[in-house]
């Protein structure tokens, strides 16, 4: 390994995104912004897959192409495989690429890559080190200087024997891994690091709707730390899911025409499957794609055109199971989705733009969904996890390995959080009104500072700090009387039309109990503000200050932890 170890001035690092079906690149750019880097082809997007003829091997793109005419030396679909019993994995996703075999209980693929046409049995972690390997090299090559340490994404259902697989894997191939975090709080940190952004305490889902598999989180930022506080998984649903929809369409139009089913063809099903990933991605795009295979089947060449409402017709049901999804981690999180102030579309099939939109129904209005169909300035999906994972890097790469070690220990990143919102309790006009002040999921010890406007005329001031519950208000409308028409021979139907109808709402409100301290600033100006610091302990334990602003003294009280 390089000498990165032995001084942070010496490290050189990026951000990877090491996905199941692609992977990408991201370095820190000299404006200080992420910037995704792009390969010897040029692509920013780089297909996890690796093949070999004669010894010599292909990456990416290239790589990706051998699907079709070299299958059985072709590795693709290979990380989740990491750390994991041969006898535990799935191998449906290699179904058309080097299956994988047993190794030492481990997962491998018997491979042909050397000149010999002895196949060799390659562990899954050879392959990841390969992998990672030629996107570092990659990376060097773009930037002109070796890198040599990186912070590299994960799944958030990685367990530590596949982060420690990919760890040994990465430093194989001469990284140092700096850090390993999740891929949806590197996609939340890819938006809040924008210099646009204002650091503000939020609920976020992030729905990652990858090739293979998809999953969504729950995360709460709160002072610029993110908690994830719950996730949902569906491993066999994903771009590829669409795909097949788009495939077995054409198909079942080929078989129309010529009396025999491409798909049970090994090369016609690959030549298929490729085509129509393409023809997905160009209706996530545009409104029609065309699709145009030469010897599909028995030597017939095949095109045909396939348009977007079609296709969102076809695919109801699996776009409904993306949006179950993200339905499904909300409730997890024990949340409603008016709670949800944001959602975060990452990972490729998130370009789709029927996906974003359904979900955009399922929260109100107020929660903002980031997808290129649905706002103005959403990041690429697919590259939000590598541009986390380079600012991330960037902030860290100074730091001694010991520093890093520490910073990540779960004594640090396993705190205790709030487990209820602590607020002001305002009274007026006869109402009682809370204002949270640090919300519920606060990782603890926490300080916020606030302002609050005084009452026009000045005077003392009775400041009452709350515990507060979240509870969810339904009203319904009241049942309107029925109007007695006279009836008309025109008008012979029993159908009430419901169109008048009105829906229930439902809204946030805030329950508190007796009051945690309360502090009386005496003698405010007219139109003045009082601020009020409230610091909790690991033991929730509290100390409270009070001021006028602008005054000189202040009120202070100490809450001992329960």
């Amino acid at each position: 390994m390089s000498d990165a170890t032995n001084g942070a001035s010496e490290r050189f690092a990026i951000g990877i995104s090491f996905g199941n079906t692609s992977s990408s690149i991201a370095r820190i750019n000299p404006e200080g912004k992420a910037e995704v880097i792009a390969n010897e082809e040029g692509d920013r997007q780089i297909p996890s897959v690796l093949s070999y003829i004669d010894g010599e091997e292909y990456h990416g793109t290239q790589a990706k192409a051998q699907l079709i005419r070299n299958s059985k030396n072709t590795v693709a679909y290979f990380r989740d495989y990491l750390g994991k019993n041969f006898k535990s994995i799935d191998p449906t996703p290699c179904h058309n690429s080097a299956h994988p075999v047993q190794s030492d209980s481990t997962v491998a693929f018997s491979i042909c890559d050397s000149t010999s046409e002895t196949p060799n049995t390659v562990t899954v972690s050879e392959v990841a080190t390969r992998h990672l390997r030629r996107l570092k090299d990659s990376a060097s090559d773009y930037l002109g200087k070796q890198v040599n340490a990186a912070v590299i994404t994960v799944p958030s259902d990685f367990n530590d024997a596949q982060r420690e697989a990919l760890t040994a894997a990465a430093e194989a191939a001469g990284l140092e891994v700096l850090q390993l975090i999740h891929e949806p709080v590197a996609a939340a940190l890819a938006y809040d690091a924008r210099p646009e952004a204002t650091v503000a305490d939020k609920l976020t889902v992030v729905a990652d709707l990858g090739g293979t598999r998809s999953d969504a989180a729950v995360i709460a930022c709160r002072g610029g730390m993110y908690t994830v506080l719950a996730t949902a998984h569906d491993y066999e649903l994903g771009g590829a899911t669409l795909d097949k929809i788009i495939m077995d369409h054409f198909a079942k139009e080929f078989i129309k025409k010529h009396k025999t089913d491409p798909r049970e063809n090994a090369r016609g099903l690959a030549k298929l499957k490729q085509e129509g990933e393409g023809a997905r991605k160009t209706l996530s795009l545009g409104t029609n794609a065309s699709l145009s295979i030469e010897s599909l089947a028995d030597g017939i060449d095949f095109g045909s055109t396939v348009n977007r409402t079609r296709f969102e017709l076809l695919s109801n049901k699996v776009f409904a199971q993306f949006t179950g999804l993200i339905e499904q981690v909300v409730q997890k999180a024990g949340l409603d989705v008016l709670d949800i102030d944001e959602v975060i579309f990452s990972g490729g099939a998130s370009h789709t733009p029927k996906i974003a939109q359904l979900a955009s129904n399922i929260f109100p209005e107020t929660t903002k969904v980031l997808a290129p169909s649905t706002f103005v300035g959403a990041i690429n999906p697919a590259e939000l996890a590598s541009r986390g994972a380079a600012i991330q890097a960037s902030l860290i790469q100074e730091f001694d390995k010991e520093d890093i070690e520490q910073s990540i220990h779960p004594m640090v990143t396993a705190t205790p959080h709030l487990q209820k919102a602590i607020g002001v309790e305002f009274a007026s006009g006869g109402s009682v009104e809370f204002k949270p002040l640090l919300n519920a999921d606060t990782a603890l010890p926490a300080r916020r500072l606030a302002q609050y406007s005084v009452p026009k005329d000045g005077g003392d001031v009775i400041i009452r700090v709350c515990e507060g519950a979240r509870d969810i208000k339904v009203t319904k409308p009241e049942p309107k009387a029925k109007e007695e028409k006279p009836k008309t021979d025109e008008d012979d139907s029993d159908f009430d039309s419901d169109e008048d109808e009105e829906e229930e709402t439902r809204e946030i409100v805030w329950k508190t109990e007796k009051p945690i301290a309360e502090l009386a600033v005496k003698g405010t100006k007219a139109g003045s503000k009082v601020e009020l610091m409230v610091h909790v302990n690991a033991d929730l334990g509290m100390q409270i200050t009070a001021r006028e602003v602008g005054g000189q003294s202040a009120v202070r009280g100490a809450v001992q932890s329960p």
